[in-house]
């Protein structure tokens, strides 16, 4: 099971967890003595492009707990619309969602001047090597197969804004 990771075990004779608040300084990626564990960038914006909750949940948490803000949609036309109206720094897409597909979202979106320069990670069941090709020919500038371990997710996002804050 999935322990939030501001979570930590209950005193003695308490049922559950307590979480634990972060400082401002670990929220806004700002280093201090206390705190040498800082994101790329504070208040970077990850659009979350997937219809299941529970995947939501695992994601937002742990990119949340790197001092990302999460936005989220549940849907190909909702990611669309999101990543146009507010411009994420990258964006992690579900190949089957409804509506409109991952893919198509991704076409979409890499045609879209506005929207072509966001790096777009496939997050996704599929695990074949066609569905990687398909991953890029579409435009996606990752590729992570589901299941994934949130870490590796974070990994992954953290790679890509490095890239793309070096102008590549």
């Amino acid at each position: 099971m999935f322990q939030h990771p501001e979570s930590r075990p209950a005193p003695a004779g308490h049922r559950g967890s307590v979480r634990t608040e972060r400082s401002e300084e670990s929220r806004s990626g700002t280093a201090t003595q206390d705190n040498p564990e800082v994101a790329l960038m504070p208040e970077q914006k990850i659009l979350l492009v997937e219809d299941n909750e529970d995947n939501r949940l695992v994601y937002r948490t742990i990119l949340d707990h790197f001092g990302f803000v999460v936005l989220e949609a549940a849907d190909g036309e909702e990611g669309i619309r999101r990543a146009r109206m507010d411009a994420p720094d990258l964006i992690l897409m579900d190949v089957s969602i409804p509506k409109v597909d991952g893919w198509e979202a991704t076409r979409r979106l890499k045609s879209d001047p506005a929207t072509s320069s966001i790096p777009i990670i496939a997050l996704t069941a599929h695990a074949l090597a066609s569905d990687r090709a398909k991953a890029q020919e579409v435009g996606c500038d990752g590729y992570l197969a589901k299941p994934v371990e949130p870490r590796r997710v974070v990994e992954e996002v953290q790679k890509h804004l490095a890239r793309r804050a070096a102008g590549g």
